[in-house]
Formats: C-alpha cells, structure tokens, sequence
C-alpha cells in the first residue's frame, strides 16, 4: 500500500480535505417525496383554463401517493419518481351559471414515461356539464402535463443543489491560475521600497436575513431604505463607479460592481481605513437569504 500523499495518480479517488464523498464517487442518495409532495401541490392546485363556453380550475390536491430520490453516483445524478395523484377540479358554464365538480387522475407520473406521454384521465360527477369535461380533457391536460414538466425541472435543479462537489482537480487548477498571474506580475514589477511591515488576514463573513432577496439588496442600494436603517442622511449613487456616503459622512465608498438581487462589490472607507467589501445574494430552498 502506498503511503499517505504518495497516491498513484491514476487513482479515481482522490484525496480530500473534507473527507467527503471524494471525487463524488461513492453512492449518496437523498429522499425527495416530501419535497416533491408540497411541490406537486404548488404547481398543480390552481390551474386555470377558460374558453366562450366555460371556465374550470383545479381546486385541491386530493391525493398523492407515492415516492421520489435522487442519487449520486459517480459525479452523476439518478433521478426516481413513482407518482399516483388525484386531483379535485370544479367549473361553470359561463351561459347557464351551472356548476360543474370532476376528479384528474394521473395514475402513473415516473422517469419511464416522457411527460407528454404521461396518462391524464378527466371524469365528471353525475349530470350535464360535458362542456367543462371537454375543456378539462384538452387545455386542462396540456397544463396539468405543462406543471408536471415544472415539477420535474425544479427535481433536477433546486432539489439537488449540494449533491455534486467540487472535485480537487478543479481547485488545484484554479489555483495553479492564480498562482501563475502572481508570478508574472511580481516578475514583471520593479522593486518598491516598502514601509513597516503589518500583517493582515483575510475576512470572511456570511450573514443570513429571513427577507427577500429583492428587499435585502434594496437596503444597500435605495437611498431611503439606507437612511432608515442608518438614521441618518446618506448620498447614493446606485451605479458602476456611483459614490456613496453613510453614516454623515464617516462611512464612504465607491460602487465597483452591480448585479441586480445578486452581488454588489464596493470600495468603502472609514477615516483612514481603506478596505473592499463583496456582497453576494442567493435564495435557498428554505427562504433564508445568505
């Protein structure tokens, strides 16, 4: 056996700091049916289709029996999803004012069907009423199959942030970048005379908020907002370059970089301390802002 750090490079498992699933080679799997389950609810219940003749929506989400996973397995993602769901729809006859109560009954949602092939049955109560059916059967389908597809990309995307790590081979190349861009400038600078050395750390700081994204970056770059939270006058100029002053002037800076409800990058300066601040602005799948 070769001794830690003597490795074989061939070797498909690498060595992490973390310990963690390195190389994203061994199997992890997360359980995805309660998060599919109020998913399923959110684009489903509510659906409204309408034409001359009537107008239907789909009023509740009578059941939902099933499962759903993904895995991770050799830096890919397996998805699994069996669904058995039955849906409460109501409608009314636009000429007569008849309402009108049927069920849709999706017996069989999973990754071995496409989801326009995916079996959508529409029946009605007892009575008149083939009108709504009807409607139900044609745009209702299409927007049943259309929510199903959003379901489905949401699985694919929001549910499996996290489950593909970066691998030490990306990290390693970035730094080497980084390393070879540091050694040319201090090649091609000439010497400096330098005053007493102080030493620094870098900082780094996350902060989260229960607020929208939206309202958070807003605090930062709209005037009266920075005035209420500050109490007291403040100059912005919300833009690439655009100064700023908080805090009567103690607090002043410059904007470096602006990516709306995403990132914010500024010079700023506290008397004579001078320092650079980022800013970035993602929403996670439990409303907590970073």
């Amino acid at each position: 056996m070769a001794k830690w750090g003597q490795g074989d490079p061939r070797w498909i498992v690498e060595e992490r700091e973390d310990g963690t699933n390195v190389n994203n080679w061994h199997w992890t799997e997360r359980d995805a049916t309660s998060w599919s389950k109020g998913k399923l609810r959110e684009f489903l219940v509510g659906i409204i289709v309408e034409n001359e003749a009537g107008r239907c929506q789909i009023s509740e989400l009578k059941q939902v029996e099933g499962e759903a996973s993904c895995s991770s397995r050799k830096g890919k993602l397996i998805f699994f999803y069996e669904w058995n769901i039955k849906l409460g729809w109501k409608g009314i006859i636009k000429e007569s004012g008849a309402k009108h109560k049927g069920l849709i009954e999706i017996p069989s949602l999973s990754e071995e069907n496409e989801v326009d092939d995916t079996e959508v049955n529409v029946s009605k109560k007892k009575g008149d009423g083939d009108i709504l059916k009807n409607l139900m059967k044609t745009a209702g389908t299409a927007k049943v199959r259309e929510a199903l597809g959003d379901y489905l990309k949401a699985l694919k995307t929001e549910f499996t942030v996290g489950m593909i790590l970066p691998t030490k081979a990306t990290a390693t190349q970035e730094l080497t970048v980084k390393r070879k861009l540091s050694e040319n400038t201090l090649q091609g600078s000439s010497p400096v005379p330098l005053g007493v050395r102080i030493p620094t750390v870098a900082l780094h700081m996350t902060e989260m908020f229960d607020t929208a994204v939206e309202q958070l970056y807003s605090i930062f770059t709209v005037k009266d907002l920075v005035q209420k939270f500050s109490k007291s006058p403040a100059i912005l100029e919300a833009e690439k370059g655009g100064k700023f002053q908080m805090f009567d002037g103690n607090v002043m800076g410059e904007y470096m970089e602006l990516l709306t409800n995403r990132k914010i990058v500024m010079k700023w300066r506290c008397r004579n301390w001078p320092e650079e601040v980022s800013l970035f602005f993602f929403q996670n799948t439990m409303q907590q802002l970073h």
